[in-house]
């Protein structure tokens, strides 16, 4: 399993729409590397929902629910999605301030290449952040 952290701006797609539809397609992306990330993604792999520019905060998780296929929202074959559905939300979001903050997160993706918008994390982020988040996979 792989873990992911996708951003949305939640004025465009927001964590409760994303768990209001169940499943979702992630839909929309125009840079290569996240496209490549976005290929990489397995079902069964976990991502991080972060609401990126107003909010800048992990509110949730998400499971990967179909792998990559053809974007419907473009003809350019060289874009794809992948179908995510809500695994839980945070109890307590995570800041992005409170992120940049911590020492143990100094390392993570989202900090190094702040403006991509399909990231991957690593597994002992995943379970740093989920914990600070108050996630519990069970849910």
């Amino acid at each position: 399993m792989a873990y992911w952290l996708i951003k949305s701006e939640p004025e465009a797609f927001s964590w409760d729409e994303q768990v209001r539809n169940d499943v979702e397609p992630w839909t929309g992306v125009r840079n290569y590397q996240a496209r490549n990330n976005l290929a990489a993604m397995r079902c069964g792999d976990l991502a991080l929902f972060y609401h990126s520019v107003s909010e800048k905060q992990i509110v949730g998780v998400v499971e990967v629910v179909k792998e990559a296929y053809p974007d419907p929202t473009t003809q350019d074959e060289r874009w794809v999605c992948v179908d995510v559905r809500a695994k839980g939300a945070f109890l307590t979001p995570v800041t992005l301030a409170e992120i940049k903050a911590d020492p143990a997160l100094v390392e993570m993706a989202l900090l190094k290449q702040s403006r991509l918008s399909v990231a991957p994390v690593t597994h002992i982020e995943f379970q740093y952040l989920t914990h600070l988040g108050g996630w519990v996979a069970a849910q």
